[in-house]
């Protein structure tokens, strides 16, 4: 399949609004989806469309949202970059362990980072701060204040 086959068959399957789906170049593509039609995009995107690689997770903070894109990849080599917003008070989004079981490791990382409550993740190890690093605070949050200890502030000064 060509990248212009790929955003019109998305476009048409799930009628995404004009300059949701964009080449950006040779092999380069995104798409922004609604979070609610996030499972059937991504599901047609796998078994449909055959991007059965996933590169990696990004999460950001964009204000009052957090969005995370789901960077994903052909066998030749065609990356999608798939991208939903969650509102920033209630990040929750899915698990995708079921398609990919090395997505936990990028599930983890942006419930760290960004407070992402992911669902249907099973228990396990943090990732990639400490145990003991605080709950409740994410550093890649654009509102996150470093709680300097006393000692820190000593050595500092």
């Amino acid at each position: 399949m060509t990248e212009e086959n790929i955003k019109d068959a998305l476009i048409k399957k799930f009628s995404l609004p004009e300059g949701k789906v964009r080449i950006q170049r040779k092999r380069r593509m995104s798409a922004e989806v609604d979070r609610l039609k996030f499972k059937d995009v991504f599901e047609y995107a796998i078994t449909e469309l055959k991007f059965v690689i996933l590169c990696t997770i990004t999460g950001l903070d964009e204000g009052s949202n957090l969005s995370f894109i789901y960077h994903l990849s052909t066998e030749d080599g065609i990356v999608l970059n798939l991208k939903i917003s969650v509102p920033k008070e209630n990040p929750a989004i899915k698990t995708i362990i079921g398609y990919f079981p090395a997505a936990d490791i990028y599930e983890r990382e942006v419930m760290d980072l960004l407070g992402a409550k992911v669902e249907g993740l099973p228990p396990g190890n943090r990732y990639p701060l400490m145990d003991e690093w605080p709950k409740d605070a994410y550093p890649l949050r654009k509102d996150w204040k470093q709680n300097k200890t006393k000692e820190q502030e000593a050595k500092n000064a």
